[in-house]
């Protein structure tokens, strides 16, 4: 591609201090190799990008998308040659397609989550796809290559979580993937664009200032371009570095008087990452992610299963399933204001609703993409039981992923109550979905844009990833 070709010309480096936190990033994302990338590490992040691509595919459905592509198309004028989710012979310029496929990946809130709190995968993998068909025949990263590329990128993104006790908890103020997963993305794309170690400097410092959006989007359709741009905005800052822009070389060091990255956090204690060698270790190793088994926040899953698992009591009590029997349902949940939703109108907005998605458990016996749609939202049955529920907020209860716990309770009419309660739902880090409950979902999302054969050619594809010997094939194949 000429864009890319253009770019011959080695930037002037103006180094920065060498021992700062900003400059041992940049020394990582420069310097770490294939070979640094454990057997676990490798295995967990191709799960993540078999699962980010499915509910890429199957969120290329929604509305949302909709809007996005047609923005996309309709606004801009550029070279097309990347790939779009569910839309073959569709192309857009890469950062365009890097945006829309990243619409496509949270548009159902069905992406996989890390702790502390942010989605990981959406933010960087659709930046990766459309670097990779950007770049000339000559120079196409291979499978390793991407592979490396991508948990860079979850690297980056889960250090930075490291800097603030802030992260720890459910988010308040912004959606932590604008913010670190801007970085993340920037941080992917400087290492599969084989980018200098003084370019990876810049291309932080150029992403820190395209970061960030508030939590009152959460539950609105914007709330998916936070993903869409985290993905986006990081691939442009890692071209603008490579063509020469430069920033401040110290944004990740926490300077007095002058907020870098810090901005993001009232508490911010940054810590350098050390020069990879054959003892590095990543985080993905420590920690695992959450995958969904349903397309709602996770904090939804919980509840889900607490209801699910209440429901199979009453069931047994009672013979059957009925609403006429129960006074009051008790939900216990933490505090969390976004998720905390009692008459939700809207598809995002029951997506973020413990109470919808714990009564639609009990009524239906399941969660499913079906549950969110206008019909499911707005039955009188459904309402009824949502007219019934109390939230209480246990202390021990916090808005933590690794911590908190769901409970429903059914009080009778005759007097008797019946609790069901979930610490660790399935998909979740410490209880980690199967291989075949995986590629069940996989399979479930991209059956509504993709026939059967290619869809059994991208599990191949990202089984293998090592062995392909050019990336942009798995773009390709979407």
């Amino acid at each position: 591609m000429g864009f890319w070709r253009k770019m011959v010309w080695p930037v002037v480096a103006r180094s920065a201090p060498e021992e700062t936190v900003t400059s041992s990033f940049a020394s990582f994302i420069h310097a770490v190799q294939p070979e640094h990338l454990s057997k676990t590490v490798r295995h967990r992040s191709k799960r993540m990008i078999l699962d980010s691509i499915g509910v890429g595919l199957v969120g290329s459905t929604t509305r949302v998308f909709d809007i996005a592509l047609r923005y996309c198309r309709e606004l801009y004028s550029s070279v097309a040659v990347s790939s779009v989710y569910g839309k073959p012979g569709v192309k857009l310029s890469p950062t365009l397609a890097a945006f829309t496929n990243g619409v496509a990946t949270h548009s159902m809130d069905f992406d996989d989550t890390w702790h502390p709190a942010t989605h990981p995968s959406g933010a960087v993998l659709p930046a990766l796809l459309a670097a990779s068909q950007m770049l000339p025949p000559s120079t196409k990263p291979n499978g390793m290559d991407f592979l490396l590329a991508f948990n860079v990128g979850l690297e980056v993104q889960g250090r930075l979580m490291h800097f603030s006790t802030e992260t720890h908890n459910i988010p308040k103020r912004f959606h932590p993937p604008s913010v670190v997963g801007t970085m993340g993305s920037a941080a992917a794309t400087a290492k599969l664009l084989s980018l200098s170690m003084a370019q990876c400097t810049h291309a932080l410092g150029i992403a820190a200032s395209l970061a960030g959006a508030p939590m009152a989007n959460a539950a609105t359709q914007a709330k998916p371009l936070h993903i869409g741009n985290a993905t986006r905005l990081g691939l442009e800052a890692a071209l603008l570095a490579a063509r020469g822009m430069e920033a401040n070389p110290l944004i990740l060091d926490d300077i007095p008087g002058c907020s870098g990255f810090s901005a993001f956090y009232g508490v911010y204690q940054p810590t350098p990452l050390s020069t990879p060698s054959d003892h590095h270790e990543f985080l993905l190793e420590k920690q695992d992610i959450a995958f969904k088994r349903f397309p709602a926040h996770l904090g939804m899953h919980w509840v889900v299963d607490a209801a699910l698992s209440v429901r199979n009591l009453f069931i047994n009590y009672a013979g059957s399933f009925s609403p006429s029997l129960i006074r009051t349902i008790v939900l216990k949940i933490p505090v969390s204001k976004y998720i905390n939703r009692p008459f939700p109108s809207s598809e995002h907005q029951a997506r973020h609703s413990f109470q919808f998605n714990a009564c639609t458990a009990l009524l239906d016996g399941e969660v499913g993409l079906g549950s969110f749609s206008e019909s499911s939202i707005h039955r009188q049955e459904l309402r009824e039981l949502l007219d019934k529920v109390v939230v209480e907020h246990p202390e021990d209860n916090v808005a933590n992923f690794d911590k908190m716990y769901g409970e429903v309770a059914l009080l009778l009419h005759s007097g008797d109550v019946l609790t069901g309660k979930c610490d660790t739902f399935y998909g979740h880090w410490r209880k980690p979905l199967s291989k075949e409950s995986l590629l069940k979902k996989f399979r479930s999302n991209a059956s509504h844009v993709l026939p059967e054969e290619k869809i059994e050619t991208i599990i191949t594809m990202v089984d293998n990833l090592e062995k392909l010997s050019d990336s942009s094939q798995l773009a390709s194949s979407l």
